[in-house]
C-alpha cells in the first residue's frame, strides 16, 4: 500500500503517521505532484488557519492537483474544510470538491472551539461500516460545514452539522480519526480498504 500524506505544513502529521503505523501501513510525506498522483491512498491533513493553509497549497500548485486525484483521498479537519467551496475563516476560497461553504459556530451561544469527544449519527457507508452505534470521535474546531447533499456523517454542537463529507473518491472528516481511539482506527482501516 503506497500511502502518501500531503506535506504542506499542516500540524497533525506525526499523529497520523503513528495511527497508520499501528495498522501496519507506512505513510510517507510528500509535496511532489508525481508521488501524490501515483499513490494508492492520499491523506490531506490540516491543523491551522484556512487562509495561510490555502496560500501554502497555491505556492506549490497542490490546489490544482488535489481536485484532479482519482484514488481515495481523505481530508482531515482543516483538510476537509479546504475541500469545500469557501470558508468563513479568513474569507478563504477552497478547492470546491464539496459543494458547501464552511461557517463559524455562534460564539454568543457556544464555547468555541468545540473541543473533545462527540458522537456521530446518520452514518453513510462504506467508510463507516462496522462501527458501533453513535460512535464517539475527537473534535477540535471553530468552523463547520453545514448539512448538505454530500454529508456522510452528522454531529451536533448547537446545531447539526457535517461531521464527514463524501463525493466520488473524496472523503472528509471534521473529526480526527487518528486521535479517536478504536473507532478512529476502524475508520482509517476502512479508508485503506476503499475501492473507487
Amino acid at each position: 500500500m503506497n500511502l502518501v500524506i500531503i506535506d504542506y505544513g499542516a500540524g497533525n502529521i506525526q499523529s497520523i503517521i503513528h495511527a497508520f503505523d499501528r495498522l501496519g501501513v507506512r505513510a510517507h510525506l510528500s509535496k511532489k505532484a508525481s508521488e501524490i498522483s501515483t499513490a494508492d491512498r492520499v491523506i490531506f491533513p490540516g491543523v491551522g488557519a484556512a487562509g495561510s493553509a490555502m496560500s501554502q497549497l497555491k505556492e506549490t500548485g497542490l490546489d490544482l492537483l488535489i481536485p484532479q486525484l482519482k484514488q481515495p483521498v481523505l481530508g482531515i479537519c482543516l483538510g476537509m474544510q479546504l475541500m469545500c467551496r469557501h470558508s468563513a475563516e479568513n474569507n478563504t476560497d477552497g478547492l470546491g470538491i464539496f459543494d458547501v461553504d464552511v461557517v463559524e459556530f455562534d460564539k454568543t451561544q457556544l464555547k468555541v472551539p468545540q473541543m473533545g469527544w462527540n458522537s456521530l449519527f446518520d452514518l453513510k457507508a462504506p467508510l463507516f461500516q462496522h462501527l458501533p452505534q453513535d460512535p464517539y470521535v475527537y473534535m477540535v474546531h471553530s468552523f463547520y460545514a453545514p448539512l448538505c447533499d454530500q454529508t456522510a456523517a452528522v454531529a451536533t454542537y448547537g446545531t447539526n452539522y457535517s461531521a464527514a463529507l463524501h463525493r466520488d473518491n473524496f472523503w472528509g472528516t471534521q473529526f480526527h480519526p487518528e486521535k479517536s481511539s478504536r473507532v478512529g482506527a476502524q475508520i482509517l482501516q476502512q479508508f485503506l480498504s476503499l475501492t473507487t
